[in-house]
């Protein structure tokens, strides 16, 4: 079911940059000067299986109504009007401006669904601006970078939830397939990642429990990111199967290029990666590539070791893998690692056991109270150091968002806050909550003074 959606903010925060990115195209100019587009420009959109109307606007700025700056913002009125839904961006590494609050006042006024943007939010100061959108009131930011194409499973997200009816599933008669929206409902997006022949497609085929997918000895079968409906336990799942990675060093045909391309757009829409290793090859320098990039995409993951059936069986060699897995990828301590075979079905069932599991981790909500509790006592334990003779003093931290838990911790001088003291927290977080094996993001501010 299509709908409309107005894309709108201030001059030069992202808008055409975005309309570019759902379209799929480069339609709309784009350059770092400020005013580049004037009039409306609309484009097909798609969003992962969402198809909608794109309505790229020009830069929101207060102006007489016969100047060409008041006729621009009259044109953008009339995409709000006709809008089912507005995207309205704020640039997060310039942070909040007065036009930014004024122009949030339209949006309301407007009565149309709206989710709050937080462009430019890769890096640390894209980050801090992202957060001084709550300021705005228009509820809960989405962190994107529309240039590097971050953050768009969470806009999809926001997007089912802002309008129901209109992103229901279709059915194949053609006709919206009711559901009750719950987050129980929506399948869980798994994507199956890894170098190639490592067994992706085999292991599909294994849980879908038919040939679905073309596999062989020969490297490099799989080409494009193929999505299978799974049902599991009376849970739905989408399983993504995607091309194997390899070094980018080593990456020289245009068409592997693109299968490359197509395998890290599956992993930024999962929420749920299988990141496949080998039996005995397990661990090797582009498997711990893969799993830093899935860390840096804020994924869950779950580590599985393929042809476990051709491996010597010795005791303790689960228990070994698992320790070298905390001691090589500390980014993603604690997640699940199990030995499976794709080929003979071997290992299937604690598999998905662990996908289910550490999706429940990804989504978890931590009660701010229970969170300034623990900071009392990670403090009482291990005070914060001083630095240039001055002690840091941390006030609060509160959870704003989950998919994966972030936290923010408000305190004096976060920039003087040491990365190990850092570590320590987002640590001690992991530990006290159980929150094994899903990335953990902490950002310090420091508390405004009034």
């Amino acid at each position: 079911m299509s709908f409309r959606l107005a894309i709108i903010g201030r001059p030069n925060v992202g808008k055409s940059t975005l309309f570019n990115r759902l379209v799929g195209r480069r339609l709309a100019l784009v350059d770092d000067l400020p005013g580049v587009t004037r009039d409306r420009r609309e484009g097909a959109a798609r969003l992962g299986d969402l198809a909608f109307t794109a309505v790229d606007t020009a830069g929101l700025e207060e102006a007489g109504p016969a100047s060409l700056s008041g006729r621009m913002l009259a044109q953008t009125r009339l995409a709000i009007e006709q809008a089912d839904a507005i995207l309205f961006l704020i640039d997060a590494r310039a942070g909040l401006t007065p036009g930014d609050h004024a122009f949030a006042d339209l949006v309301r006024r407007s009565g149309k669904p709206a989710i709050l943007i937080a462009n430019k939010s890769e890096g640390a100061s894209g980050a801090a601006g992202a957060l001084e959108a709550y300021a705005l009131g228009l509820g809960e930011p989405v962190a994107i970078s529309a240039e590097h194409g971050e953050g768009l499973a969470d806009l999809y997200d926001a997007l089912r939830e802002a309008l129901p009816d209109r992103t229901l599933p279709i059915s194949e008669s053609g006709e919206a397939v009711p559901d009750e929206r719950a987050e129980s409902s929506r399948p869980i997006r798994v994507a199956v990642v890894g170098r190639p022949n490592s067994g992706k497609s085999t292991l599909i085929n294994r849980l879908l429990g038919e040939e679905r997918l073309l596999t062989g000895p020969e490297p490099g079968i799989t080409r494009d990111a193929i999505a299978s409906d799974l049902s599991w336990r009376g849970r739905q799942f989408r399983i993504y199967d995607t091309a194997g990675l390899r070094r980018r060093s080593k990456i020289d045909e245009k068409l592997e290029k693109l299968s490359a391309a197509d395998a890290l757009r599956a992993i930024r829409f999962a929420d749920v990666v299988i990141l496949l290793l080998e039996a005995g090859r397990a661990f090797e320098e582009q498997d711990l590539r893969i799993a830093d990039l899935i860390e840096r995409e804020g994924r869950a993951v779950v580590l599985a070791v393929n042809k476990w059936d051709l491996a010597e069986r010795r005791a303790g060699a689960v228990a070994k893998l698992r320790e070298e897995a905390a001691h090589r990828l500390p980014q993603i301590k604690g997640a699940p690692i199990l030995p499976v075979s794709a080929l003979l079905g071997e290992g299937i069932e604690p598999l998905m056991q662990a996908v289910l599991e550490s999706y429940g981790v990804w989504n978890r909500r931590i009660a701010t109270n229970l969170l300034n509790r623990w900071l009392e006592a990670a403090q009482a334990s291990h005070p914060p150091p001083a630095v240039s003779g001055r002690r840091i003093k941390f006030n609060y931290i509160t959870q704003p968002k989950a998919r994966p838990p972030t936290f923010v911790l408000f305190c004096s001088r976060a920039d003087a806050v040491p990365d190990a003291y850092r570590r320590y927290l987002a640590n001690g977080l992991r530990e006290a909550f159980d929150l094994p094996g899903t990335p953990i993001r902490l950002t310090l501010r420091e508390k405004r003074r009034r």
